[in-house]
């Protein structure tokens, strides 16, 4: 029969903190441990390692999978932004990913010896065949920012989910008011598109995003194409911008220069066609922010949620 050291070898390793992506995954790569821990104990108190089998295989069939990694290649790299890059993956055959709107998907990366977790939300349409994306900001200190910008067309990487989403319904609310910052936008994108997509969709929308500069504003073709929408209107909130002259005049009326602050905030909500309901996307620093500011507005948080 096996020895101790051969059974503690096959022991699962604890996740270190840097794996746990902090994003309220279900299940979280904790609770993916402790389910190969229990497991890895019945099977050694049994002394049967077939029990074990199954566990450390990859899923090759390319489906996406909240349990396992699962292998896609990148197919292209295109850059947004001086930091910004979307990305590309491929999809086996004409599948999709299937997602649910506004849902996430966890990337492994491992940067010196170091493995590294963090949530993305793809913004192609969901029913996207072949293929799907995802838009992901580059920090210059970023553990997994140093991994992800060596990606070139080919390169195989691993993702596990879907997590979390917005259990959007069509009509279910007069009007959604979207509060994003940066990359925050991800996760509108393709509640927006479903929006656009279903003629029997009525739904007001109002997004709001926040941008440190106008050259900074992602996405910038296919928000003017939402735009045209009769039901959407886009406003844009440039921390750093001081005059609003230097913009193209098209985007003049509806973008605002400085922080979106409390009293923006009351004017924005007042615009409203009917009373928002709202969807907030940013840094923690930011939600809470936007939080509060509702609040001020007269929005209660049960009429919020946050990605």
């Amino acid at each position: 029969s096996a020895s101790e050291e051969d059974w503690l070898a096959l022991r699962p390793q604890e996740p270190s903190p840097s794996q746990c992506c902090g994003s309220g995954c279900k299940p979280c790569i904790y609770d993916v441990y402790d389910k190969e821990l229990a497991q890895w104990e019945r099977a050694k108190a049994m002394q049967d390692k077939s029990l074990l089998m199954g566990k450390k295989e990859q899923s090759n069939n390319s489906e996406l999978n909240p349990d396992t990694f699962t292998a896609f290649s990148v197919s292209s790299v295109e850059q947004l932004t001086e930091d910004t890059y979307q990305y590309k993956f491929e999809l086996p055959g004409n599948s999709s990913l299937r997602l649910s709107l506004g849902q996430h998907i966890v990337l492994r990366g491992v940067v010196n010896g170091l493995e590294v977790q963090r949530a993305y939300t793809p913004i192609s349409p969901r029913n996207a065949e072949g293929y799907f994306e995802v838009l992901i900001k580059c920090y210059e200190a970023g553990l997994m920012s140093q991994y992800i910008k060596t990606w070139k067309r080919g390169d195989v990487v691993f993702w596990r989910g879907p997590f979390g989403g917005f259990p959007y319904q069509p009509n279910k609310h007069g009007e959604l008011l979207m509060l994003a910052s940066g990359t925050g936008l991800a996760p509108m994108i393709p509640i927006l598109q479903s929006i656009t997509d279903d003629e029997e969709d009525e739904t007001f929308v109002t997004l709001v995003g926040c941008f440190p500069t106008f050259d900074k504003i992602y996405l910038k073709p296919l928000l003017q194409d939402l735009a045209r929408y009769w039901n959407i209107r886009i406003f844009y909130v440039l921390s750093q911008e001081t005059s609003l002259e230097t913009l193209p005049w098209s985007y003049q009326e509806n973008t605002y220069t400085g922080r979106l602050n409390e009293d923006l905030m009351k004017t924005i909500v007042n615009s409203c066609r009917r009373k928002p309901f709202v969807l907030i996307c940013g840094s923690s620093a930011f939600n809470e922010d936007m939080s509060r500011y509702l609040k001020a507005a007269g929005i209660e948080e049960d009429s919020c949620f946050v990605f």
